[in-house]
């Protein structure tokens, strides 16, 4: 179906959609967007052809991705944690998606199985220098650093404005186990956002107790892209949805009337090609703003992954991340509540990190984790290097990871928070590292020298440098982020991880999914209401729990 206009009218602003009429325009073709899609199907009754999914890329999936073979190497930019508390509005949504791999079940469901057959419980969640496994059974705090959790807990955001974390907290606190087991489980780093930090204290007071072994962990059985994307993107195909790929959405127009206010004009390239979408006020767009993963970057076993820093802070975003960012930056100008997007990517610097995926096709290494860590692949999660100069994790998940992962091939994923430092072992900056020198800094932290030769000669090794993977961490205060549906608007909402949600926690795919229930359910008029928050700590026996692991 081409992308012609329609003129439907309707005779007033307040006016329930004729859900048969209703054209809906969705930019971006991440897990918000396919949200979306899914909830204008399942709860609004939307026709499946009258959704557009504008993708400035040629695949859907956003930051949920995974791709390679065994023979050039598999990457994934990034892993997923899931638990079954707190990700409420996700499985509400992959419960009415089918698996593609376990006929007659949901993903929901194929995804609670997998996780009551590979359960998590890390044996050697840090590791010392020396390659010495810590005991962290302790949360290693002392009164001061009780005193600063419980001060931030109990603090409203707006007291906390642009604070950061390292502002409310000791000097000790960022050397005790909770931290290095808390921030590397969760990305933070010492300059992002207290009120964020809050946010997830809150969120995951539950897992609190049992950070030292990530018991709570929940996953999918393969990379979120094959077990996730693939399957929604299966079943919005069914139903008719367009994916509408190769299209830069540069500008959206606005009009007002009265107390309310319109989308009125898509502006958008495809390839030299410009045109422009003109929208009846029936029509729904949803808009994802920013993106973690823009301007990502691989590198291989003999190239470092490199990324663009000659940009100035204020343009940044618009000259090296493309659509997103700089759809935002537009917007932003247009309306005094559409955000500041410069708040977010504006320092590459302080929300960057660099990862890697290793692909062995020897089982020396993987077999060599397996006798040091104590844990079975799927059941450890991140295993981190406290004393690395690069605050180094990895993840072995559950094998196979890739849905064409061969059994004789084996892939594990890793990350460090301190990019610019210079490694232990190697002495380069993590940034400016080959896939072999990565790998190689690893095998020293784990202290398999004597197999690195072998290892090094059988595995491909690729980097990927992230430069705005935690910009969504960014210090902020309120308005800095737009409401998932601003006041007054009619058709439009803004979608994904830089739109404001109260309460709830960015850098998850719970986030982007209930943004997309939110702006579904509130555009539609839907006398339904959005899954509740699993608020647990409100639950006694969280708290009494939480309380009593601040004390071991």
């Amino acid at each position: 179906m081409s992308l012609s206009n329609r003129i439907i009218k309707r005779s007033s602003p307040s006016e329930k959609l004729n859900p048969a009429q209703v054209h809906a325009y969705l930019v971006g073709g991440g897990i918000a967007s396919l949200a979306s899609a899914a909830y204008l199907i399942r709860e609004g009754h939307v026709p499946g052809k009258n959704i557009h999914i504008l993708e400035e890329t040629k695949l859907v999936g956003g930051s949920m991705d995974g791709c390679g073979s065994a023979e050039s190497g598999y990457v994934i930019r990034g892993g997923r944690m899931f638990d079954e508390e707190a990700y409420s509005c996700m499985y509400d949504l992959f419960s009415s998606i089918p698996s593609l791999s376990v006929a007659g079940t949901s993903v929901k469901d194929e995804m609670l199985a997998f996780n009551q057959k590979v359960k998590t419980k890390s044996q050697a969640r840090l590791i010392a220098k020396g390659a010495a496994k810590l005991d962290v059974s302790t949360m290693g705090f002392d009164h001061h650093d009780r005193h600063a959790l419980i001060h931030l807990v109990m603090s409203s955001e707006h007291a906390l404005g642009t604070r950061t974390i390292e502002d409310l907290f000791p000097a000790h606190f960022f050397t005790t186990n909770f931290w290095f087991m808390w921030c590397t489980t969760f990305a933070f780093q010492p300059w992002h956002s207290a009120v964020e930090f809050k946010r997830y204290m809150l969120r995951f007071m539950h897992e609190f107790p049992r950070i030292d072994t990530l018991a709570g962990v929940r996953r999918s059985a393969l990379n979120q892209y094959d077990s996730m994307i693939v399957p929604i993107t299966a079943w919005l195909t069914q139903q008719g949805v367009q994916f509408d790929l190769g299209i830069c959405v540069t500008d959206v127009d606005f009009s007002s009337k009265g107390d309310h206010r319109y989308a009125t004009n898509i502006h958008y390239t495809r390839g030299e090609h410009t045109d422009t979408i003109a929208l009846a006020k029936s029509d729904l767009v949803f808009l994802t703003i920013g993106s973690m993963t823009a301007a990502s970057s691989l590198g291989s076993m003999t190239e470092p992954a490199r990324f663009a820093a000659s940009a100035t802070p204020r343009h940044r975003s618009e000259l090296a991340a493309g659509g997103s960012w700089a759809l935002w930056e537009k917007l932003a100008l247009k309306q005094p509540d559409f955000g500041h997007p410069e708040v977010f990517a504006g320092d590459v610097d302080r929300s960057k990190f660099l990862s890697f995926t290793t692909t062995l096709r020897d089982p020396t290494f993987l077999r060599l984790v397996k006798e040091f860590s104590g844990n079975e692949p799927g059941t450890g999660a991140l295993m981190t290097f406290k004393d690395s100069n690069w605050l180094m994790s990895m993840v072995v998940p559950y094998q196979p990871h890739f849905a064409n992962q061969p059994d004789h091939v084996q892939v594990f994923w890793s990350y460090g928070l301190f990019p610019d430092a210079v490694g232990n072992f190697v002495a380069k900056k993590m940034t400016d590292c080959t896939g072999t020198e990565l790998l190689t800094e690893l095998i020293g932290h784990l202290g398999f020298q004597a197999e690195q030769q072998k290892v090094l000669a059988t595995s491909t090794c690729i980097p990927c440098m992230l430069p705005y993977i935690t910009s969504q961490f960014m210090p902020r205060k309120a308005g800095d982020r737009p409401l998932v549906v601003p006041k007054g608007a009619a058709n439009f909402a803004f979608i994904g991880q830089y739109a404001e949600i109260p309460e709830d926690v960015v850098f998850t795919v719970e986030y982007s999914v209930r943004a997309a229930q939110i702006a579904v359910y509130t555009l539609l008029q839907l006398e339904k209401e959005v899954t509740p928050l699993y608020r647990g700590y409100l639950d006694p026996a969280v708290i009494a729990s939480s309380v009593a692991a601040m004390h071991r």
